[in-house]
């Protein structure tokens, strides 16, 4: 196949797509093309792209490859849809990131930092795509591991999910809030005594559902995941 066929049909398939194309799943369109072939033929079009000034790219994001309109372009977009940006609550986004930076966690590792329950929160983050159900760990009631999805790296513009910031970054930009600045910190003690204050003003009402029990047997982080795909959660 020549190069320039090549690149059309890359093309053609990323404009087809409705999610970022990895260069597997392409490969698996056209399997007599060597990947790296497929590789040489995306840097081509995003180079291509990129000298033409368009008002879009080829945007490496969520593990494949996108075609994105230009972030100095999306006021007018949102405006042509009479939309505006889907916001999460700082109580969601809290939990969110602890999910982003620990995973796999425990529902009952993320209620030890943030101090509330977080049943709710963690239904509406399921509910939008942006975690899943990673399975169980081997303690007593079998406890749901969460983590994040390949939406959320999307979402967050990430390419995968080690160019989530360092937390030495974050403290760099400072905080308004040093308390949620040192949740990432906080050693097993010191995570015990911050689920026994009371609730914080920030909590969000989506916080209603009950909690896991915690177990007496074993400290979660030294159990190990067992990846069998589990049941719908309650919530």
């Amino acid at each position: 196949m020549m190069a320039k066929s090549l690149k059309l049909i890359v093309e053609a398939l990323l404009f087809a797509s409705d999610k970022p194309l990895a260069i597997k799943e392409i490969h698996a369109v056209l399997p007599e093309v060597k990947p790296a072939d497929i590789a040489g033929a995306l840097r081509v079009l995003k180079y291509e792209y990129e000298a033409m000034g368009r008002s879009f790219m080829l945007h490496e994001v969520g593990g494949g490859f996108q075609f994105r309109s230009r972030p100095e372009y999306g006021a007018y977009i949102l405006k042509m849809l009479q939309a505006s940006p889907a916001r999460l609550s700082r109580a969601t986004m809290e939990t969110l990131a602890i999910i982003a930076y620990k995973q796999p966690v425990l529902r009952q590792e993320i209620e030890r930092l943030r101090g509330v329950d977080v049943g709710g929160i963690l239904k509406t983050l399921l509910e939008k795509g942006l975690i899943k159900i990673m399975g169980r760990k081997n303690l007593p009631g079998r406890p749901l591991v969460y983590g994040t999805t390949r939406k959320f790296l999307e979402v967050f513009d990430l390419k995968d999910i080690e160019s989530l910031p360092k937390v030495k970054e974050l403290k760099a930009l400072g905080s308004e809030d040093d308390e949620q600045q040192n949740l990432f910190d906080q050693k097993p003690a010191e995570q015990e005594a911050a689920s026994q204050e009371a609730p914080s003003e920030d909590a969000s009402s989506e916080d209603t559902s009950s909690r896991e029990a915690p177990s007496q047997q074993a400290s979660p982080e030294e159990t190990p995941v067992e990846e069998e795909p589990p049941p719908e959660p309650a919530g």
